[in-house]
């Protein structure tokens, strides 16, 4: 059996359904066409009528511009539709969809021998004498509790760690500009999203491929290892991520990809850490890591969203309650979502453009497409 949409989900809903146009009575309406030819017949798991009125809800006005929304079960594409001027062919930017992939990056590294998890991270610039970040470790940036003063986000925005970084001073050398920050907090005691993480630890990862400060050299191998360690292996062809001046791979928000190519890397994290045809690149407790709470908040793993409740205060970022506890999400800026429901043999890619007032209905119409599938597997 299907599992019902809880009251408050259903609740939460209610502006995307009313978009579809829901009977006062209450009777759902009929899906649209583009939605219904969008959902592959036969057997996918689900209601296809329930499915299409589903993928109405994410491409309703209410959530913003979805651009993309791809849902496969069981390693197969069961759904797939794009808005107008968008294809199967068209390479998205991840934004923070590219955490997960650095956090699995540095997995690899790990695996490899060439870092190692509780050690402090290996950058000079913590290294010397009486530096109280020479304590931070690999463990505690990636479940973001380096202690690093960091400002994800401000008003006026462009004042933001993240934008300076990005787009401003920091942009040249953005490892720099995240490493250059004092300590507002013991390593380890608090949690703080921070894309500045990312980028500190995806110069770590270069660190470790190349003693080089040559930039060329540095994106070089940086570049090859991503090619020829995971995106060659995965088969995603379209992945393409971008590096700054100082040849550091932007590892908080910049690898672009298609739809389909972002699926694959779900489903990757979806078998443990294997490909399509059976190829490990990750260990699967590397993954199991990855997907276990951390200590300064339920909802986050290493790099990887979890569907736990947040501590009081703590925006909910997924649907805890309304979903398997297993399941994980890459999230990214103004909507980017890569969901995995191992229970449920799902993985859903949306992308798109939303706001920050789009962000509560596409969370409601993003968990009720996930709820069309029953939790059970028959």
């Amino acid at each position: 059996m299907k599992r019902a949409i809880p009251f408050i989900l259903a609740a939460a809903m209610l502006p995307a359904l009313s978009a579809c146009g829901v009977d006062d009575d209450g009777t759902p309406p009929p899906p649209s066409a583009e939605s219904l030819a969008a959902t592959a017949k036969g057997d996918t798991g689900a209601s296809r009528e329930g499915l299409a009125r589903a993928i109405d809800g994410v491409f309703a006005n209410e959530v913003g511009e979805t651009r993309a929304l791809l849902v496969m079960r069981d390693g197969k594409v069961v759904a797939e539709r794009y808005a107008e001027g968008f294809g199967p062919e068209t390479r998205h930017v991840g934004w923070s969809l590219t955490k997960t992939v650095t956090g699995v990056l540095i997995g690899m590294l790990i695996a490899d021998g060439s870092l190692s998890l509780d050690e402090p991270a290996p950058l000079p610039l913590w290294q010397r004498s009486g530096d109280p970040r020479s304590e931070v470790t690999i463990r505690e940036l990636l479940q973001m509790r380096s202690g690093l003063r960091h400002a994800e986000g401000a008003d006026p925005s462009y004042t933001a760690d993240t934008a300076r970084m990005l787009f401003l001073d920091g942009r040249d050398d953005m490892a720099h500009y995240a490493a250059t920050q004092p300590l507002d907090a013991d390593p380890g005691s608090e949690y703080d999203y921070s894309t500045a993480t990312s980028v500190i630890l995806a110069d770590v990862a270069t660190r470790a491929l190349t003693p080089s400060d040559r930039p060329e050299v540095r994106h070089a191998a940086m570049a090859t290892y991503l090619q020829e360690r995971l995106f060659e292996p995965l088969g995603m062809t379209s992945a393409y991520p971008e590096f700054d001046a100082s040849g550091t791979l932007t590892g908080g928000s910049m690898i672009h990809a298609t739809a389909r190519d972002w699926a694959t890397f779900g489903e990757m994290l979806r078998k443990g850490g294997v490909t399509h045809n059976g190829t490990r690149v990750v260990p699967r407790k590397w993954i199991a890591f990855m997907s276990t709470p951390s200590p300064t908040d339920p909802a986050f793993g290493a790099h990887l969203w979890l569907n736990r409740a947040r501590p009081e205060g703590r925006d909910p970022v997924l649907f805890p309650g309304d979903a398997p506890k297993s399941l994980i999400a890459m999230l990214g800026f103004r909507g980017q979502y890569v969901v995995v429901s191992p229970e449920q043999g799902l993985t859903v890619v949306r992308l798109g453009v939303s706001s920050e007032e789009d962000q509560v209905p596409l969370r409601a119409a993003m968990g009720a497409l996930v709820a069309s599938f029953p939790l059970e597997r028959q």
